[in-house]
């Protein structure tokens, strides 16, 4: 069993993301990608988030040098909303988020995340998406123009959270809630595996509440 400590590099300015795998007891470090995002055009949402998310980690693996005291893995991943056959970002200005929610109130769409995981001193690589269906609440305009107002929806694919104000006007979803945030933990263990690896080995020492957690590998 390899001892090396292993280190976690999210390719992503995200604190919903950073915040899901603290909550999980994994720390990650943080280094923003910079990739220019309207580079990449696509069909689809599945292709479109992949290929984002490849392209944030490949970014960030470039800038990184491997210690021979640690493991380290970098993780990529972009989300986008397929809704009424469009694909759909981050709005451009609040008139953009107004006209989306207007259309998806009542109605539903699916939330796709790239994620792409890549092993900074071999370079192996693990790659998938994550979807899930989510179930929007028939909201009024008046509901529309404060949500807008408070700049969430400007900030996040889709133009809504579910771990922020958003959550409120949601009814439900199908699949992984963290898909929705912005990364999937039960498919990051996979893609761990995949590379030989397990989300144990990622845990920190400290777990949220403060319990004592040693790691099992």
């Amino acid at each position: 069993m390899n001892s090396t400590p292993l280190r976690l590099v999210l390719a992503s300015q995200s604190p919903a993301r950073r915040k899901l795998l603290q909550a999980a007891g994994i720390e990650p470090d943080v280094l923003v990608s910079g990739v220019d995002e309207s580079q990449v055009v696509s069909d689809r949402a599945e292709d479109l988030c992949l290929e984002l998310a490849r392209l944030k980690a490949q970014a960030v693996l470039g800038r990184l040098r491997q210690s021979p005291d640690e493991r380290t893995l970098v993780l990529g991943c972009d989300s986008v909303l397929a809704f009424d056959g469009e694909i759909l970002g981050k709005p451009h200005d609040p008139a953009d988020a107004t006209r989306r929610w207007e259309r998806m109130r009542g109605r539903s769409g699916v939330l796709h995340t790239g994620h792409c995981l890549i092993g900074v001193t071999d370079g192996s690589r693990a790659e998938r998406v994550a979807s899930t269906t989510v179930h929007f609440a028939d909201i009024s305009d008046e509901e529309i123009a404060a949500y807008v107002a408070t700049g969430e929806p400007l900030a996040v694919a889709g133009a809504f959270t579910i771990d922020g104000l958003g959550g409120a006007f949601l009814t439900g979803i199908e699949g992984d809630p963290g898909t929705v945030v912005g990364l999937s933990l039960p498919l990051l263990r996979d893609l761990l595996g995949e590379l030989g690896l397990r989300i144990t080995d990622l845990w920190t020492k400290v777990a949220p509440g403060g319990q004592s957690v040693e790691p099992l590998g």
